[in-house]
């Protein structure tokens, strides 16, 4: 029996690579492609799982609706926030038959990239990320940067380490980037890029720098097909899909 699977911002460039990941998979229907202003709510009863590649100015409401309609979530769309994420976390415990996946990244590189970074953050005494994007990404840094550095900052921690060592007083313009639970990030846009992340940790005398590279949507939809086929056997929020996998 096959999964009935809705997209919702179909037209953008990661909806269409969505599309036809979908027609293209054997044990997956695509029943609906939708755009701004299409009635999200229309899908209860019809599909199975959506698969959000929006704008973050939507994507919260989209997922509220899908909520509402039975209907589980698979969200690529970043942008979001604790506010907003406790707002999902809440809906769904209302709804103990609809799962969610809010995932930063869908590229299985990123995702063990992240994954890498935090195994390795208590282990040094600096870590930095740095985000490559193409110029028409709309928000700053992007959720997969975030998503790493609250990881380390997280690791570090449960390990009792303290502030990463900085002895910046003077930073104007902001070159320092911004301070992510006390982990610098700096993001980058410039034309000819997909995305990328590199991860730089040090210690005295040693570099050690974990970088992923997506020259390709395409390099996503393993990810978001794997999204989809498991969605419906996790309730609740789940935050990565490293969540998903056996890390």
């Amino acid at each position: 029996m096959s999964i009935a699977v809705a997209v919702l911002g179909a037209a953008g460039r990661m909806g269409q690579t969505t599309v036809a990941a979908i027609e293209a998979a054997e044990d997956l229907e695509l029943v609906a492609s939708l755009d701004m202003g299409d009635d999200v709510a229309a899908l209860a009863g019809v599909a199975d799982v959506a698969v959000d590649f929006t704008v973050p100015s939507a994507t919260e409401a989209n997922v509220h609706a899908l909520i509402d309609a039975g209907v589980h979530a698979v969200v690529g769309t970043t942008g979001w926030d604790e506010d907003a994420l406790g707002r999902v976390r809440e809906h769904l415990s209302r709804r103990a038959d609809v799962g969610a996946l809010i995932a930063p990244n869908f590229a299985l590189s990123a995702v063990l990239a992240m994954k890498f970074a935090e195994m390795a953050a208590p282990l040094f005494a600096s870590a930095e990320v740095v985000e490559l994007h193409h110029p028409r990404k709309v928000d700053a840094p992007s959720g997969t940067a975030a998503h790493t550095a609250r990881g380390i900052a997280a690791a570090r921690a449960r390990a009792g380490l303290g502030p990463m060592p900085d002895a910046t007083e003077i930073d104007p313009g902001g070159a320092r980037g911004a301070d992510m639970d006390g982990v610098h990030v700096h993001a980058l846009r410039m034309t000819g890029l997909v995305a990328h992340e590199q991860v730089f940790l040090s210690n005295p005398g040693e570099l050690l720098t974990i970088r992923t590279d997506s020259f390709d949507r395409s390099s996503f939809m393993p990810g978001v097909l794997l999204a989809v086929r498991t969605v419906a056997g996790r309730p609740g929020l789940t935050l990565g899909l490293d969540g998903y996998l056996d890390l």
